[in-house]
């Protein structure tokens, strides 16, 4: 007889050592629900069980939707077979070509299933640390490359930064270099829980543009508007983004929205806090804008 589905995830989440809520948070969806799974009062839907299966198959290769009718004893064989053929090996290439650290396979894994939300041309505004009380544009290409990974490249007249964009506990992770100048920037950003994400919100990192580039950090407040979706076609994609990259990124103050405009210019430290505001630069996500199309985070 086929197990009950509740059996066999609670038994696979014992052998990846994942619990359900880490297991909520790596598909992004509430954990109520997988708690249901858990309890047996509900089956996943075709997609979220689609979700579930993708997620295995990162650490188990060849896992597909089927599989969940296998006898416990079948998927402790299936598991066990998939630790030999890994155990004698040496970090694998997608470890080698990639950052070195500890959750990559928790990268890799959330990619695989969040990533093509993310996917697409955007635009991001964000107040000009030179000029005070103004706002640059730079138009950015999101693509996920041969590891899974999203390649994140954003550029204006004056500048170029390519890196990684790292969705990960519905937060975006973001690591890359000034192209030019050689200077590393970092990112923290809100991502929504649907298959489109059309806008993405948080704080950039960046060292000071002095020469010297002095030991001080700047941290920007920064929003992302999908504007367009990839071609499928991998060079007119390059060309659009080169066309884009190329356009002057200072902006007319009056264009931005004026609730965009008080999302990205907040008032901190000890006078605002003693005014119920922030003391230190933070977008929390109840203030965030992030949003998407087709979320469906309640369903079974």
């Amino acid at each position: 007889m086929t197990p009950p589905f509740c059996e066999n995830l609670r038994l696979v989440l014992k052998m990846l050592s994942m619990s359900g809520a880490q297991l909520a948070s790596d598909i992004e969806i509430d954990k109520s629900v997988v708690s249901r799974w858990l309890k047996g009062s509900v089956r996943p839907s075709a997609h979220n069980l689609s979700r579930l299966s993708a997620l295995v198959a990162t650490r188990v290769e060849g896992f597909r939707t089927l599989d969940w009718d296998r006898s416990p004893e079948s998927l402790t064989e299936m598991f066990d077979a998939g630790a030999r053929q890994t155990a004698p090996s040496p970090p694998s290439a997608p470890l080698a070509q990639g950052l070195p650290i500890p959750i990559w396979d928790q990268l890799i894994a959330t990619s695989a299933i969040r990533a093509r939300a993310y996917e697409g041309f955007f635009k991001s505004t964000r107040p000009n640390p030179t000029r005070p009380g103004q706002f640059v544009h730079e138009h950015g290409l999101i693509r996920r490359d041969d590891l899974g990974l999203l390649r994140l490249k954003m550029g204006s007249a004056d500048n170029v930064v390519e890196g990684w964009m790292m969705p990960l506990h519905n937060m975006l992770y973001v690591f890359a270099a000034d192209v030019i100048s050689g200077t590393l920037l970092f990112g923290l950003f809100h991502g929504a829980p649907s298959a489109r994400v059309d806008v993405f919100d948080g704080l950039t990192l960046t060292p000071a543009s002095d020469g010297g580039r002095a030991p001080m950090a700047i941290s920007t407040p920064m929003i992302c508007d999908r504007i367009a979706d990839l071609s499928g076609d991998l060079l007119a994609d390059d060309r659009r983004f080169a066309e884009l990259a190329a356009l002057n990124p200072v902006a007319v103050t009056e264009s931005i929205p004026i609730a965009i405009r008080k999302h990205l210019l907040r008032d901190v430290g000890p006078e605002q806090f003693a005014l119920g505001g922030d003391m230190l630069m933070s977008l929390s996500l109840a203030r965030s804008f992030a949003r998407g199309q087709d979320t469906n985070i309640a369903a079974g």
